[in-house]
């Protein structure tokens, strides 16, 4: 069977490397399985400003690096390894991956989750450079500068309601003739002398050079081009949470994402759930680093009681 591990945990962005950092430092055995980048998508942020200690800003990938060797200096093994499948309700809990099947008494589960892309020529281009997914972790850039919100729902309200408060001006972009979100958090938005709305609109093309300078905006029922110059879009059309492994063992609420509360315990005992993947009002770095500190806590409770 091979080795036997305390805990094994999917996902290497920082609620993965949290997990492994606090169970390695309680004596536990830890092995941290991760397919793509180390770090997740904070190691595909240019520079991280609202991480705490660092006040002039960090880059993604070198929070990530420095995150992947602290784990290791404790004693976790760190695998660069995609999970192919699980065995969730196994004693122990299996993972199969091209590397061989991996097995633990814990699993955390700290895949996370991919923002939802436009699918625009040069989308992934000006990512970064004028064109961002995350208005909390941006919008401080575009401070005084003209920015434009793409979304009907929540998050896109929430995100244009943020970007009001710094921003010159800030247009909200949606294909339909109202917003889905909730009235009483648009509200204030028809208020905001600083917020236009564009209804039945959708962005069809980007605009610049070496950054965003603009996009093409299409109307969604009259064909009719208009050009609109910005600093920056945020697209906020929602995320898609890495469950495909999970989903038929494990409960998910209507958008995907795994039902677990601040204890991160899921459905099946021995199994938490990390960071973006599971339920929660706010998907940040730091909120993913409490979810990994609390799933070795519980996860070494549960081994404590099941020896």
């Amino acid at each position: 069977m091979g080795r036997l591990y305390d805990m094994i945990v999917i996902g290497g962005g920082p609620g993965g490397c949290t997990a492994a950092l606090y169970a390695a430092r309680a004596g536990l055995s830890v092995l941290l399985l991760e397919g793509g980048v180390p770090g997740g998508q904070m190691a595909l942020t240019g520079r991280i400003d609202n991480y705490p200690g660092f006040p002039g800003g960090i880059a993604g990938f070198d929070l990530a690096q420095r995150m992947v060797q602290q784990i290791e200096e404790a004693g976790a093994k760190v695998l660069p390894c995609q999970a192919l499948s699980l065995e969730l309700s196994a004693n122990p809990k299996a993972v199969t991956t091209l590397e061989g099947i991996f097995r633990a008494r814990t699993l955390v589960y700290a895949a996370g989750a991919e923002p939802r892309h436009l699918g625009l020529a040069g989308e992934d281009t000006f990512t970064g450079r004028g064109v961002h997914y995350c208005a909390q972790c941006d919008g401080m850039f575009y401070r005084g500068k003209t920015v434009v919100v793409v979304g009907g729902g929540n998050t896109a309200v929430s995100d244009a309601l943020l970007l009001h408060r710094v921003a010159k001006q800030v247009h909200l972009v949606h294909r339909r003739d109202t917003l889905r979100a909730s009235q009483v958090s648009f509200g204030p938005l028809l208020e905001a002398e600083n917020v236009s709305f564009h209804w039945n609109s959708t962005p069809t093309r980007l605009l610049g050079g070496e950054a965003l300078t603009g996009v093409i905006l299409t109307d969604t029922v009259t064909g009719a081009e208009t050009e609109l110059r910005c600093d920056g879009m945020f697209v906020s059309i929602g995320r898609t949470p890495a469950t495909e492994l999970v989903g038929s063992q494990l409960s998910l609420d209507q958008s995907g994402y795994i039902i677990a509360g601040e204890s991160t315990k899921t459905a099946i005992a021995g199994v938490f759930a990390v960071g973006d993947v599971r339920t929660k009002s706010l998907r940040q770095i730091v909120t993913a680093l409490s979810d990994g500190a609390t799933a070795a806590s519980r996860a070494e409770e549960y081994l404590n009681r099941n020896q």
